[in-house]
């Protein structure tokens, strides 16, 4: 017994070695690298100026553009992901795993492709222009703004938001919902008391899912902000490949990294089965 036992944790084990391999190699290596740049400068002296860098104006105005046009991406997406979930819980196993296959089915197309559709869709003579002027309505400036880039990520990270909500959804069971109506509970008692209580797993892993993309972010900010609105990620960007001083890129990365820990600690803390990851 002893011998299959060892057998079968060596079985896992050597399982596990591909995994480990790449974790290593795309992961841990790559972490290394980012904190030994950010905390050493050009000389590989330590220091810590290239953290503290982001009290800079520009850095900051840039960190604090990005959280707020993350904020409100995320609290956009979870509006509208949130009735969505509960319409695929309705809709039972079937239909809703078809609805499902169709809002995820754009994903399937690459990310700058996807971003590049609506660059073409708001610019000054775009799609949705066009079709105002042939409307003889008014045309709007939608491209290169704020509204622009909280849009495009809104349409890429949606998805990320309802599949753990609705994946958080489905599990609850039924008769629960029976005994508060039993109970004499209205509809809004039963969101209030059942429903979203049940579902802050699924809720805290779609912000955290939703908003770390978001707030790390630069292709979507290049293409519909027109590189004039900075986020935190296009300063970062440049800094390795315009300004080619990675060991800046790097400290502002290490920045960044404490709100994705962050992230992570609130996933710990209220998902802690994960059932709003398991989808």
């Amino acid at each position: 017994m002893n011998n299959e036992n060892k057998k079968a944790s060596l079985g896992r084990a050597l399982l596990c070695g591909p995994y480990l391999v790449w974790m290593a190699g795309f992961t841990l290596i790559p972490l290394c690298l980012i904190l030994w740049y950010g905390l050493t400068d050009k000389t590989g002296a330590f220091t810590l100026e290239n953290v503290l860098a982001i009290a800079a104006s520009d850095h900051a105005k840039a960190l604090w553009l990005s959280l707020g046009l993350s904020l409100i991406s995320t609290a956009v997406c979870l509006i509208l992901a949130y009735p969505l979930a509960m319409i695929l819980r309705d809709k039972g196993s079937t239909a809703s795993g078809f609805i499902v296959f169709i809002f995820i089915l754009p994903m399937w197309m690459n990310f700058l492709l996807r971003t590049l559709a609506w660059q073409t869709l708001l610019e000054k003579n775009g799609v949705i222009n066009g079709i105002l002027s042939a409307l003889h309505l008014p045309t709007h400036s939608l491209i290169n703004t704020p509204a622009a880039i909280v849009l495009g990520m809104v349409y890429n990270f949606l998805p990320f938001m309802v599949l753990p909500v609705y994946n958080v959804l489905a599990k609850i069971d039924d008769n629960i919902i029976n005994a508060a109506k039993d109970l004499g509970a209205n509809s809004f008692q039963r969101f209030v008391k059942v429903w979203f209580p049940l579902s802050i797993p699924g809720i805290i892993s779609g912000i955290t899912m939703v908003f770390v993309p978001s707030l790390t972010t630069f292709v979507i900010s290049d293409l519909l902000g027109g590189s004039k609105i900075l986020l935190i990620g296009n300063v970062i960007e440049q800094e390795f490949t315009r300004g080619n001083n990675r060991n800046l890129g790097s400290g502002l990365s290490l920045v960044l990294m404490v709100f994705i820990l962050l992230s992570m600690a609130m996933i710990a803390k209220y998902d802690k089965n994960g059932e709003g990851t398991a989808f």
